[in-house]
């Protein structure tokens, strides 16, 4: 029996109100909330529900199926402007039928991904502006969401000579999303309600009657020994990128990192990639094991004891000097979120080339006529947690023209917690506040000091009204457990961003978050898309992580999908519950 005639009996079944119910399992709260635009979902994945409702498997069949009607973006990418235009027109018409908001990822930059897997874009400035002049002309009057762009200003042009290295970090594996089926002819989405704010989700507010002696020293902190020798095989490169849809920020992260705490994973492919291409993306607040370049030394790191003098030698020695205090910058002992070791953060020295030049060109053309439309939102790349530093991302964002759009996007196609993306976020916009009053960048608290330094910082140096900073969107799609940590040794390069094993989807889409600054949590990477054939370090064609060869990337991965649904925190619920009215 043919694919068609199973989903054909099958499908009815599974749209009975059991996995109704799990795809609106936080509608109780939906009118808080904007209701998002569930698009079209991949043909693949309808074939996939079939077939194991077809076994006999019901509940990983509702819990797909619940998966793939909720929320998500939209990729474009590579169309030409008339394309793009009738493509963005027919998503922004079917959702303003419906009553709900579209996310939009834009994905056509000149030169995305320094040419590496998720390579691609317009073909020079002129090309890229009239595809977004197309996009513009295609949103109209109606309301979008907008990602602009991923990676586009955390692996600029400048950076490409690190991102050379095989392993790009942070690549996104969004593959190109023109293929789409048409939105218009999207059925039954008037019932999918949008996902509300998970009440369990740490508040990112300041903890200002927190005690200083309350937190433990730094990590790393040993005043019995001497500080460590400089690593003589660091590398200062800067980091490597992605391609076309992914994020580029992979490539920035360094390989087999050897943290002495958990270990955070590369970060994940944002943007929409053609088949056949592998993507990358932006990573965790961890040492990037995919990433060619390894961190300065930390002087908060494990240092080496002194040597102590034996028997024979005289008392007479002279002291050693006094150990250094020390540094605000240490990581906090608890990590970005309390919980896990923070990962090393990548600055990329800048070089002002004609390319990079350009980058801020059209990203900055991109800003005034989106924003111009007057009832869109655009949000501009800032990376990952575990990839820029805070004071490295915000000069790019004030270049790119953060002052006129509504914020930026963080954790798009990567792994990093909810947690550490909101105090990452947070940062962030406070920086950009105290710059915007003539302060230097480099003097911003930063996500690898302690919370205490930072907190004290924020105190001192931030406005009390969140109207006047800039908010932030984050991607939360495949977050539910936090970024894979590889083996130790185990893989020449583990490429902890690309298809991870036994990760989970996260926080379910919304715009009732809780905290002022995020506007809303969103699946911004296609749950259930390849991040590429995964090699990590080999000549292939298995991925030595999971024994198979994976699918190109962006393209259905069945068996990543399933561990997406089985692994979700929160868990997608398939049993209707029984709830009281609604008040």
């Amino acid at each position: 029996m043919s694919t068609a005639v199973v989903a054909a009996v099958t499908l009815p079944l599974l749209m009975s109100p059991v996995v109704s119910a799990a795809g609106r399992e936080d509608d109780d709260e939906s009118s808080r909330a904007t209701r998002l635009y569930v698009p079209p979902p991949d043909r693949e994945s309808y074939r996939q529900v079939a077939r194991l409702a077809w076994r006999g498997d019901f509940r990983d069949s509702a819990g797909l199926l619940a998966m793939v009607r909720t929320p998500q973006a939209i990729w474009y990418g590579d169309e030409t402007p008339e394309q793009v235009e009738r493509l963005v027109r027919r998503t922004t018409l079917s959702a303003a039928w419906q009553g709900k908001l579209p996310v939009l990822t834009l994905y056509n930059v000149p030169g995305r991904d320094c040419g590496s897997y998720s390579s691609g874009g317009a073909n020079g400035i002129a090309a890229y502006e009239a595809w977004i002049d197309a996009v513009a002309d295609g949103i109209g009057d109606r309301q979008a969401l907008i990602v602009l762009e991923p990676d586009s200003l955390a692996l600029l042009p400048s950076d490409c000579a690190a991102a050379a290295d095989p392993d790009p970090a942070g690549q996104t594996d969004q593959t190109d999303q023109t293929g789409q089926t048409d939105p218009a002819a999207q059925t039954d989405q008037n019932d999918q309600a949008d996902q509300n704010d998970q009440t369990g989700q740490a508040d990112q507010a300041d903890q200002t009657g927190q005690a200083a002696a309350d937190e433990p020293p730094a990590a790393g902190e040993q005043p019995a020994e001497l500080p460590p020798l400089p690593d003589a095989h660091a590398s200062t490169a800067p980091p490597t990128g992605s391609a076309a849809p992914g994020t580029a920020q992979e490539a920035a992260q360094p390989a087999n990192p050897q943290p002495t705490g958990p270990q955070p994973t590369d970060p994940p492919s944002t943007g929409p990639q053609a088949p056949g291409q592998q993507s990358t993306s932006p990573q965790t607040p961890a040492p990037d094991p995919s990433a060619s370049q390894s961190p300065a030394p930390d002087p908060s790191a494990s240092q080496s004891p002194a040597p102590e003098p034996s028997a024979a030698q005289p008392s007479t020695l002279p002291e050693l000097p006094p150990l250094p205090k020390p540094d605000p910058v240490t990581p906090d002992p608890d990590g970005a979120t309390g919980t896990s070791d923070p990962t090393d953060v990548t600055d990329t020295p800048e070089v002002e080339d004609p390319e990079t030049a350009a980058r801020y060109s059209e990203i900055n053309y991109a800003v005034d006529v989106l924003t111009a439309l007057g009832h869109t939102a655009v949000y501009l790349d800032a990376g990952h947690a575990g990839w820029h530093s805070v004071s490295s991302i915000v000069p790019r964002l004030i270049k790119a023209g953060i002052d006129r759009a509504t914020g930026f996007a963080l954790n798009v196609s990567h792994y990093q917690t909810d947690q550490d993306s909101a105090w990452y976020g947070r940062l962030i916009s406070s920086c950009l506040a105290y710059a915007d009053e003539g302060g230097d960048p480099e003097d911003c608290a930063d996500q690898r000091w302690s919370k205490r330094h930072a907190r004290r910082w924020l105190r001192a140096h931030v406005p009390g009204d969140s109207s006047r900073m800039k908010h932030f969107v984050t991607d939360t799609s495949r977050n539910g457990r936090g970024p894979w940590i590889p083996r130790l040794g185990a893989h020449v390069d583990a490429e902890p961003w690309c298809n991870p094993p036994e990760r989970g989807l996260g926080r379910r889409p919304t715009t009732h978050t809780g905290d002022p600054l995020l506007d809303a949590a969103l699946w911004v990477k296609t749950p259930g898309e390849s991040d590429g054939r995964c090699l990590r370090g080999t000549d292939g064609p298995l991925d030595p992580e999971r024994g198979t060869v994976n699918p190109e990337a962006g393209e259905w991965f069945p068996e990543q999908a399933l561990e997406l649904v089985r692994y979700a925190e929160p868990a997608v619920g398939v049993i209707r519950r029984t709830t009281g009215p609604r008040h």
